[in-house]
C-alpha cells in the first residue's frame, strides 16, 4: 500500500523548492510524478513557482467540485507519485479522495502546505490531513529573531493584520506574509490590540 504525506510548514520555508526537487528525482529515475495544485491558488497561475526562481507547469489544475479519486482512478496511465502544492486550499473531500488514491490505488501522494493560517486558525484541508496522513513531516523555518517560525503573519501594505478572510490571493491591497516564532507573532497581536 502507497501513503499519504503531509509535508507542512510557515511561509518561506521551502516547500514548493521541495516538490520541485522531488518531482525532478521521478523523472531523473524514468519514473512518472505528476504536480497538481489548487484552481483557487491564482498567484502562480497554471505553474508552480519557488521562491528561488524555479517553476514548473502543473499537470492538473484542481477545482474544488472535482473528484480526485474518480480522476486519478481513470487516468490511464501509471503513475509513480503525485504532488500537491499549496494543499491548504483543497476541500476536506479531496484530502479524502487523495487518501484512498493511496491506499486503494496504491499511489503515493505527497502533500505541501501551510498548517495554519494567519489567524493561527487550521486549514480545513490540513486539519483533514493531520487526521489522515500515514506520514506528517514539519519543513523549518526561522524567525528574524533567530527562534523556529511556526506562525503564518498577513501584512496588508506592511502593517500586521490579525483578522479577516482565511483565504486573500487576489486583494487590492498588498498582502505578503512572512514566518514568524510564537513570540513575536503573539507580541506583534498584542501591540495591535493596543493600538486599535
Amino acid at each position: 500500500m502507497a501513503k499519504l504525506y503531509f509535508r507542512y510548514g510557515a511561509m518561506n520555508c521551502g516547500k514548493t523548492t521541495a516538490l520541485l526537487q522531488t518531482a525532478h528525482n521521478y523523472s531523473e529515475s524514468g519514473q512518472r510524478a505528476i504536480i497538481i495544485k489548487p484552481a483557487i491558488d491564482t498567484k502562480t497561475k497554471s505553474c508552480v513557482t519557488s521562491r528561488l526562481g524555479i517553476q514548473r507547469e502543473v499537470d492538473l489544475l484542481v477545482d474544488e467540485s472535482q473528484n480526485l479519486y474518480q480522476y486519478f482512478e481513470n487516468y490511464g496511465t501509471k503513475l509513480d507519485c503525485i504532488l500537491v502544492d499549496e494543499v491548504q486550499f483543497l476541500t476536506v473531500a479531496q484530502i479524502e479522495e487523495l487518501y484512498r488514491v493511496a491506499v486503494l490505488l496504491n499511489i503515493p501522494v505527497i502533500c505541501y502546505g501551510l498548517r495554519t493560517d494567519f489567524r493561527m486558525d487550521g486549514f480545513p484541508a490540513s486539519s483533514r490531513l493531520l487526521e489522515l496522513a500515514h506520514s506528517i513531516t514539519e519543513m523549518k523555518n526561522v524567525c528574524s529573531c533567530g527562534k523556529k517560525a511556526t506562525c503564518n503573519l498577513r501584512l496588508v501594505n506592511g502593517i500586521p493584520i490579525f483578522k479577516g478572510n482565511q483565504v486573500e490571493i487576489d486583494n487590492s491591497d498588498f498582502i505578503s506574509y512572512k514566518a514568524v516564532c510564537s513570540e513575536c507573532f503573539e507580541r506583534l497581536k498584542n501591540s495591535s490590540l493596543v493600538s486599535v
